[in-house]
């Protein structure tokens, strides 16, 4: 005889099923793309370059003692500082925005998230163009200082602060989403409690509301770091010379300096170190969540 629960389980396990199905095609493209994309970057790696130019595979190790050149060491540690500005004034832009919406935004919250999202659907290429533009000696900053009389103009373009201001406008709402999640989870009442124990909104976001989000915070700031590390767009289009990462020596050596070999090895190297950083991150995080 067959009972109800029989029958809802029977059910659950078809629906399961079918899920299963669904997603096992798209899984397997992405898997199977990825993983033989990465294979060939490593390979690679271990190659060479012929003399006309063109790829080879091999086994060499050349490529990677090639990546402790000095100028790909400055290169390096400058993307680590750049990455790390970004996250740090993402954060200090992000935290207020999402703290406005998550706990008085009342019933805009929602259309409010969507004003911060939607102009982000646009090409990141194009609104580094947008922010090139801004930021020219001709562009719309410059000439508003003009007309004002504040300024005869300021040189924004070719400095780390307008890669640095790239990366923050490309990537902020990476760090606004987890904090804003973070933030609308937080029971209110909390912060209440801590008005209470801790007698001023200060010490009590830093006692309360601060630690209670860290999760989100923590989050946001992989999000942004890793995005930030690897860019090359940014520095490219609004800086110079002095201001290339390490994004770009991969671009050039795969574009105009045809050492594929070389570009594959570095592409390694800061794959390697993200994943240690990522690593790092999730020992951190589940050590804290085992502490509470």
């Amino acid at each position: 005889m067959t009972t109800v629960e029989d029958t809802g389980t029977r059910r659950s396990a078809q629906r399961t099923s079918l899920w299963g199905w669904l997603l096992a095609l798209p899984t397997a493209w992405m898997v199977t793309f990825f993983v033989s994309s990465m294979a060939i970057i490593v390979l690679l790696s271990f190659g060479r370059t012929t003399n006309d130019g063109y790829p080879a595979f091999a086994l060499s190790t050349a490529n990677y003692r090639a990546i402790w050149n000095e100028v790909y060491l400055e290169l390096l540690v400058r993307s680590l500082l750049y990455a790390l500005a970004t996250v740090v004034i993402s954060a200090l832009i992000a935290y207020p925005v999402a703290y406005a919406i998550a706990l008085h935004g009342g019933r805009y919250k929602n259309a409010l998230i969507a004003a911060i999202v939607v102009p982000f659907f646009a090409s990141y290429l194009v609104r580094m163009y947008a922010w090139k533009a801004l930021l020219s000696d001709d562009g719309l900053v410059n000439s508003g200082l003009r007309a004002s009389g504040l300024s005869d103009g300021v040189t924004f373009l070719n400095t780390p602060w307008a890669v640095i201001g790239g990366l923050v406008y490309g990537f902020v709402v990476f760090m606004i989403l987890p904090v804003y999640a973070s933030l609308e989870r937080l029971d209110t009442s909390l912060i209440e409690a801590g008005r209470d124990l801790y007698h001023g909104p200060f010490r009590t976001f830093v006692g309360v509301t601060l630690p209670a989000t860290r999760a989100g915070l923590y989050g946001g700031a992989l999000l942004v770091f890793l995005p930030a590390l690897g860019d090359f767009v940014s520095a490219q289009l609004l800086g110079g010379a002095n201001t290339y990462m390490m994004g770009n020596l991969v671009q050039q050596q795969f574009a105009e300096g045809q050492n594929w070999p070389l570009g594959s090895a570095l592409t390694v190297g800061m794959m390697v170190a993200l994943t240690v950083l990522m690593v790092a991150y999730l020992r951190a995080t589940s050590t804290r969540g085992g502490e509470r």
